[in-house]
């Protein structure tokens, strides 16, 4: 596929997958538009992708207001005329006691990690129709066919993406507007820090460029899936187990990570003074990079 021209919008594009995807396409003489909330890396990504294509922008805003994920399409039209690909790779992670899940922490996750791809695909259809042709790729995370512990909120997530996408794969036919879904394991970016408490996985993480591979492979080939690394025997098998064997692979994540005993009943004691769920009032950031 000739990427020369091609106008590319990538969310979550300030770090990691993102990056690495965003200098790939301007490589390949892609129009880059990354999208995230840190102005400043974003500015320092438009530069970089600038040395390798004509032309490159960013928009800085919050993923999670339905306004500013639909204007990010509106505004990308208005300065290119066109928008060829889509990519819906902003996300935030989630890691902590279901006891401690408020409402307005499920709120954040649906909005930055699921409903911001809604918004985003629903406003590039019609520019994308009226093309002719796009591709509006969604990455999603193994999380959401296999559940980590303590991240119930971003595998619900992640999991309305993986049906939403799905549903594409049907609802776009004959349209030439092409829905693919990319689903990564465990990558080396900054999401593990940004935990509310530490992750009990230690395993292996991988680089970036494999879900960028990953998005150009489903792209050229037309291919609707593809989970990364494609022949982990990590993957394979926790994916075999979660449909053959669910009561072995529960208790492999209670051994990774067990539910102290002490958790449970500080959480049976806050029940006893009050119905409200959670601990806190959730968090205040609402965006994704």
């Amino acid at each position: 596929m000739d990427y020369r021209g091609k106008v590319v919008v990538i969310t979550g594009a300030s770090s990691g997958i993102g990056r690495d995807a965003a200098v790939a396409f301007a490589q390949r003489g892609a129009i880059v538009v990354g999208v995230a909330r840190r102005e400043q890396l974003l500015q320092e990504l438009a530069d970089e992708c600038r040395r390798h294509a004509g032309d490159a922008s960013y928009l800085a805003g919050d993923l999670g207001e339905r306004a500013f994920a639909e204007r990010v399409v509106h505004e990308t039209v208005g300065r290119h005329g066109r928008l060829d690909v889509l990519i819906n790779n902003a996300g935030i992670p989630v890691h902590k006691q279901i006891y401690d899940v408020t409402p307005e922490d499920m709120d954040l996750q649906m909005r930055v990690n699921f409903m911001a791809c809604v918004w985003t695909t629903l406003a590039a259809l019609p520019y994308m129709l009226r093309q002719g042709e796009g591709y509006v790729i969604n990455v999603s995370s193994m999380a959401a066919k296999v559940a980590p512990p303590r991240e119930t909120p971003y595998t619900a997530a992640k999991a309305a993406m993986d049906g939403f996408t799905a549903g594409l794969w049907s609802d776009l036919a004959g349209s030439n507007i092409h829905a693919a879904l990319v689903v990564p394991g465990p990558i080396d970016t900054e999401i593990w820090g940004k935990d509310d408490t530490p992750s009990g996985y230690n395993g292996p993480k991988y680089p970036p460029k494999i879900v960028t591979d990953a998005i150009f492979e489903v792209i050229e080939k037309r291919i609707h899936e593809r989970v990364v690394p494609r022949f982990s025997a990590q993957l394979v098998s926790a994916h075999l187990l979660r449909f053959f064997a669910p009561s072995l692979l529960l208790r492999g994540m209670a051994w990774m990570e067990p539910v102290p005993a002490e958790v449970v009943e500080k959480a049976r004691a806050r029940a006893a003074t009050t119905t409200r769920s959670g601990s806190g009032s959730g968090s205040g950031t609402s965006g994704a990079g």
